[in-house]
C-alpha cells in the first residue's frame, strides 16, 4: 500500500469498514474506531459497517457501487504504537499478494482487495474508484479482549480524521470522548466541567507521540 495522496471529501457513496478480530488486543482498533464513530453524525451517503472478521463478505459488500471505501483496522508498519497511517489502497496492482489464502475467519485488507477482481469478475460488481486504509500501528495482538493503551488512545483521533475525510461538520461536538475508558482515566471532579467537554484536550495532550497522524 502506498502513502495516501490528499484526500477530499469523497464524491459518491462511501463505505467506513472497521476490520479486526476484538479477541485478539490490539487488532480490535478497527470494529472500535466505528463503533464510536456511529456516535456522531455523518453526510448522507456514507455508510458505516463493523466488518470484524467477515472478509468475504466484506469484499462482497465492497462490490456495490460505492465510489469510495476506508478500511479501518490495525497495521502494522514498524512505528511507535498508536501511529494512525492513512494508506491508498486503491491499485490492485500495489495491493494484492499472489497466493491468498481465503481464510473465512481472519481476512486482512490485504487478502479482502485481492478478492475485489475475482468477484467482480464473477458478480459484475464494479471495484470502489479509491479505497483507503486508515491503520494504527498495534503494540499487543496476544489472545485476550481489550485494546492496549496507545493504540486506545488513538481511537478517537482515528474518529477525527474519518469525519474529516468525508466532509462531516467540523464544529459538531466529538460525544464519544467523554464515554471512552481513556477519557475517563482523570474523570473530573466538577460534573459541570464533563458536560463542558473537559476531558477530551486532557486526553488528546497526554499522548502527543502516540497520535502522530502524518502519512507513511
Amino acid at each position: 500500500m502506498n502513502a495516501a495522496a490528499p484526500f477530499a471529501a469523497p464524491p459518491g457513496r462511501t463505505l467506513i469498514a472497521g476490520v479486526g478480530n476484538i479477541f485478539l488486543g490490539d487488532d480490535g482498533f478497527g470494529v472500535e474506531a466505528v463503533r464510536r464513530l456511529g456516535e456522531h453524525p455523518l453526510p448522507e451517503g456514507v455508510e458505516v459497517v463493523d466488518a470484524g472478521v467477515r472478509g468475504i463478505h466484506l469484499a462482497y459488500q465492497m462490490l456495490d457501487g460505492y465510489h469510495t471505501v476506508l478500511l479501518v483496522d490495525a497495521t502494522a508498519r514498524g512505528t511507535e504504537p498508536g501511529t494512525l497511517h492513512l494508506l491508498d489502497a486503491t491499485d490492485p496492482a500495489a495491493t494484492r499478494p499472489r497466493d491468498t489464502a481465503l481464510d473465512g475467519h481472519h481476512m486482512t485488507p490485504d487478502a479482502v482487495l485481492a478478492l475485489l477482481d475475482t468477484l467482480s469478475a464473477g458478480t459484475g460488481g464494479r471495484r470502489p474508484r479509491r479505497v483507503m486504509v486508515l491503520g494504527c500501528e498495534p503494540a499487543d495482538l496476544a489472545e485476550g479482549i481489550g485494546l492496549s493503551r496507545p493504540v486506545e488512545a488513538a481511537v478517537d483521533e482515528a474518529v477525527r480524521m474519518i469525519r474529516q475525510l468525508v466532509g462531516a461538520d467540523p464544529d459538531v461536538p466529538a460525544a464519544a470522548a467523554d464515554t471512552g475508558p481513556a477519557a475517563t482515566e482523570e474523570p473530573a471532579e466538577d460534573p459541570a466541567a464533563e458536560a463542558a467537554d473537559e476531558p477530551a484536550p486532557a486526553v488528546a495532550g497526554s499522548h502527543p507521540t502516540e497520535r502522530n497522524t502524518t502519512p507513511c
